[in-house]
């Protein structure tokens, strides 16, 4: 398996005790990395690393003399509140401050009084957008996902014939991704009614999630310049939640013949930590597509993209109800199900993208499009799990729910775990409905 080294190690551990604990997301063999401000301060953020209910201020340790040479460079690149000046310097500086954040934190370390003065509790930090994203490209890569909606509208011809061709994507809307915790305001649209001449103009009533990971561009291309399959895995930095909010009913009557547009430009969240490529390492997986299916062309196929281009990682969807938070219920699971049953790779997403001489810089962010697995329970939106608002799901306590409602918290949550491997896990990614505005006449 490609990119092991010592900081995997399942017996590291660290003198953080937070970090040590099974459930934990943040164990000293994740090292995610994130922007956070402490504090209610409005202070430009800062780099920092999530172990276990701490961050390390990556500044702080750089002056206290622990992060030096190229550690110490990838800290100082950190500049204008984001992680991009890291993620353009490429793969041998985030392996090295990898490694160096790994010997500081882990049980035993020599500089563990120093580098306690580093730490801040999470609970006291606002953790901001990771990086300035510049680009969003949103894909459509789960084959279950893209037959469950061809159905709806395409009963007879459910799967489009380029799906297995190439990785299907559009142009998303980078201004209007936000960090988890961020309120979803209802959008408002044009929709239609029974009738093409029944359009008004008004809140959405079809209000969904996409359940999704995203992953930041590292170094880049240059215009013109295509990236090879198996190059790739060095422009990936790393992977983030992603929630790609849907309104459906504007979705419908705006996306023939050009696509999504106010449907989904209205919000996009993403949780604040991102997980290394070098990270998910021990979970690299082969990729998914099924004997008998066409090959790849060959710009998109490769030895090491077939042994080694899924990822197996566990994607869940939370909902919290208005209701449910008056009462003091948790949050109910509606929805498991795994990343490695993607039909595309992401390495084939970025080798894609970049195909035509497409450049890609530093912070661009592509989604992997709604993840759904082929069992029950595994349906990565709410227009697969109600078949298009035709059924309905029961919360606690009685409550019917076929489509989003004021006052719903979506809740995003992911991990790897795999025997005789440190489990890992990427926080969360959550956002709260709150009503739509006064919609104009």
């Amino acid at each position: 398996m490609s990119g092991l080294d010592e900081t995997h190690d399942p017996s590291l551990k660290s003198w953080v005790d937070s970090a040590n604990a099974p459930d934990c997301d943040f164990p000293i063999q994740n090292l995610p990395l994130g922007i956070f401000r402490r504090g209610d301060s409005q202070e430009a953020g800062r780099p920092g690393v999530a172990l276990g209910d701490r961050i390390a201020d990556l500044r702080a340790l750089r002056a206290q003399g622990l992060l030096r040479h190229r550690a110490g460079r990838a800290v100082d690149a950190c500049r204008d509140s984001g992680l991009n000046g890291l993620m353009a310097l490429g793969p041998k500086y985030w392996t090295r401050l990898r490694l160096e954040l790994s010997k500081i934190f882990r049980a035993g370390s020599a500089v563990q009084v120093e580098a306690s003065a580093c730490l801040v509790p999470m609970s006291e930090a606002q953790l901001l957008l990771p990086a300035r994203i510049g680009n969003f490209t949103d894909f459509y890569t789960s084959i279950v996902h893209a037959t469950n909606a061809g159905k709806l509208f395409r009963p007879d011809n459910p799967l489009m014939p380029n799906f297995k061709s190439l990785p299907v994507a559009y142009h998303a809307r980078a201004s209007s991704i936000a960090v988890s915790g961020t309120s979803c305001r209802r959008p408002l649209g044009q929709t239609r009614g029974k009738d093409v001449t029944d359009v008004g103009f008004g809140p959405s009533r079809r209000l969904d999630f996409e359940l999704e990971l995203g992953f930041y561009v590292g170094p880049g291309n240059a215009l013109g310049t295509p990236i090879p399959l198996d190059d790739a895995e060095w422009q990936v930095f790393g992977l983030s939640l992603v929630n790609d909010w849907s309104a459906r009913d504007i979705q419908a009557w705006e996306y023939v013949p050009l696509g999504p547009f106010l449907g989904k430009s209205f919000l996009t969240t993403v949780s604040p930590w991102v997980v290394t490529l070098e990270a998910l390492a021990p979970f690299r997986t082969a990729a998914a597509r099924p004997d008998g299916d066409p090959p790849p062309l060959p710009y998109l196929s490769s030895a090491k993209n077939d042994s080694y281009g899924g990822l197996d990682i566990v994607v869940e969807a939370w909902l919290q109800s208005a209701r449910m938070r008056e009462q003091g219920l948790e949050p109910v699971r509606i929805a498991r199900a795994p990343f490695a049953s993607q039909y595309w790779t992401i390495f084939q997403m970025l080798a894609h993208h970049a195909s035509n001489g497409c450049n890609l810089i530093p912070g661009d962010l592509l989604g992997t499009g709604t993840i759904s697995g082929p069992r029950e329970g595994e349906q990565g939106s709410l227009l697969e799990i109600t078949a298009g608002g035709t059924r309905s799901f029961e919360l606690p306590e009685g409550e019917i729910h076929s489509w989003l409602e004021d006052g719903d918290e979506v809740i995003f949550r992911a991990y790897c775990e795999r025997e005789g491997w440190t489990r890992i896990g990427f926080g969360e990614c959550r956002g709260r409905i709150v009503p739509a505005l006064n919609s104009q006449k």
